[in-house]
């Protein structure tokens, strides 16, 4: 009887424990919705391989001459134009609360059109008052119906001059998605819906990238 009555303690305990871990990861997931994001540099740009600097005088789709950019025509015939890229998200957590996520979900849309989607699988810890955080995110997407769909090609092209670094040339907005995963035991559960901002891709963000 003792036995079974140290046991059901014991899982009481675990219980408690287990309540007191969700609500924290709760509270730390809230505070991550609360925080402020912003892209402060782009770097490591490559479309279908070529260094996105070389492209900075293309200013429509026949400016990708084959002869001049043999992997651009190869990838155009390939219906499969990757482009890679690297951005330094900042974190900043105005709250009182540490702003932390096990997992992280992000979607990149172009003109209401997905550009970029994928996981971060790493934990993230934002503490307050102590200034932004850095989180370094490698991006990779076929660029092929960006350029085939009339809706998406001129900003596409806008945004691939200004990541050449190219001078005059209008900001390209993107629209930014993340969502928090919480880990609930060896279950994974979706924060409520999208934390949503919108960010301008800049020749600065490039200049202010090391090597740029």
């Amino acid at each position: 009887m003792k036995k079974w009555l140290t046991v059901a303690g014991l899982l009481a305990v675990i219980g408690v424990f287990s309540q007191c871990s969700v609500s924290k990861q709760v509270k730390e997931a809230k505070a991550f919705g609360d925080c402020k994001y912003r892209i402060t540099t782009v770097d490591s740009i490559y479309l279908a391989g070529t260094d996105i600097r070389e492209l900075r005088n293309i200013r429509s789709i026949r400016d990708f001459d084959p002869t001049k950019y043999p992997h651009l025509g190869l990838a155009f015939l390939r219906k499969n134009i990757p482009l890679d890229l690297r951005v330094n998200l900042d974190i900043t957590n105005p709250t009182k609360t540490l702003a932390a996520i096990n997992q992280l979900e992000y979607k990149v849309l172009l003109a209401d059109s997905e550009l970029f989607s994928g996981f971060l699988n790493r934990r993230i810890e934002v503490y307050p008052g102590t200034g932004s955080t850095r989180v370094p995110i490698n991006l990779s997407t076929n660029a092929y119906e960006l350029l085939n769909n009339d809706k998406t090609r001129d900003e596409f092209l806008a945004m691939v001059q200004a990541l050449s670094g190219k001078a005059d040339i209008k900001p390209t907005k993107l629209t930014i998605k993340v969502k928090p995963t919480l880990s609930l035991g060896d279950k994974q559960v979706n924060y409520p819906g999208y934390i949503t901002f919108q960010e301008e891709i800049t020749r600065e963000m490039l200049l202010g990238a090391s090597g740029y």
